[in-house]
């Protein structure tokens, strides 16, 4: 890989260490932001959210489909909450953290939480069993977005604040650091999009801690890793919430869907 992998302590300024080590390779990894009492209020919170969206049949979101499956007893659970944040206190007030704010710098000047845009707090729930619709994604960078919308393409971060122990074999994040400084034509045609879900040489596993924050920069080539455990020892929860530069671009109830979004199903 040409570097060591290192972690870090995130408080409400970042060093010119973690600045430079997230420029030259595209991503960071903060250890332990959350308490374990926190993290119990989170999932709690989702589990709310979800008895709801379940019992009203919520299909989507302004605009963003929601991804249903069955959790290890056949019952159904969601796998993908989009704008979650706008639907729990709870969940709205962990964007309050004034240490949050210290990642906007990593984006450039005019950065800002996108907690009512593209598809806001995002919370995953993996699970891997027989019932389970949602186990892996394959590669793809965000930055397809911005091309598809005909727009600039700005950097687009993704915090991601995650809720469980992590083991290699549970599966997860894979990044190929220092891909979000590629050209338009790598980050179009170097992999075939959410269809590729095969090991990279160059790849890098993300294995955090219950607790622990990531950074990831949107254009780098980046996929999620099926597990190879099952049931219990299988469950992979995150949040994620980005961090955008540019035009601001707020999505409510009218928004209509994405045309990316419609290859949701491909994800399995």
């Amino acid at each position: 890989m040409g570097f060591t992998y290192s972690t870090f302590h995130l408080a409400e300024k970042l060093t010119e260490e973690q600045k430079e080590f997230f420029n030259k390779h595209g991503f960071i990894h903060f250890k332990k932001i959350i308490t374990p009492e926190t993290i119990g209020q989170i999932i709690k919170a989702s589990g709310d959210v979800q008895e709801k969206w379940i019992r009203n049949g919520v299909k989507k979101v302004n605009g963003v489909p929601i991804k249903y499956g069955a959790d290890l007893n056949g019952e159904p659970i969601v796998q993908r909450f989009a704008f979650i944040n706008q639907h729990h206190d709870a969940l709205q007030g962990l964007l309050l953290d004034p240490r949050l704010k210290s990642l906007l710098e990593l984006a450039g000047e005019g950065a800002r939480l996108g907690e009512n845009e593209k598809d806001g707090m995002v919370f995953n729930h993996y699970v891997n069993s027989e019932h389970s619709k949602f186990t892996q994604m394959g590669w793809h960078t965000d930055g397809l977005r911005d091309i598809f919308h005909g727009g600039k393409l700005n950097p687009m971060l993704n915090v991601g604040i995650h809720l469980d122990n992590l083991k290699p074999e549970n599966g997860g994040l894979r990044i190929i650091p220092g891909t979000h400084k590629q050209s338009i034509y790598q980050m179009l045609f170097k992999k075939k999009y959410f269809l590729d879900n095969n090991e990279d040489p160059e790849e890098l596993a993300i294995i955090p801690e219950a607790g622990d924050l990531t950074v990831h920069d949107g254009r780098l080539w980046h996929r999620v890793a099926k597990s190879t455990v099952v049931g219990e020892e299988s469950r992979r929860r995150v949040i994620y919430v980005p961090i955008i530069a540019g035009k601001y671009a707020p999505k409510n109830q009218n928004t209509p869907t994405a045309f990316y979004q419609r290859f949701a199903g491909l994800v399995k």
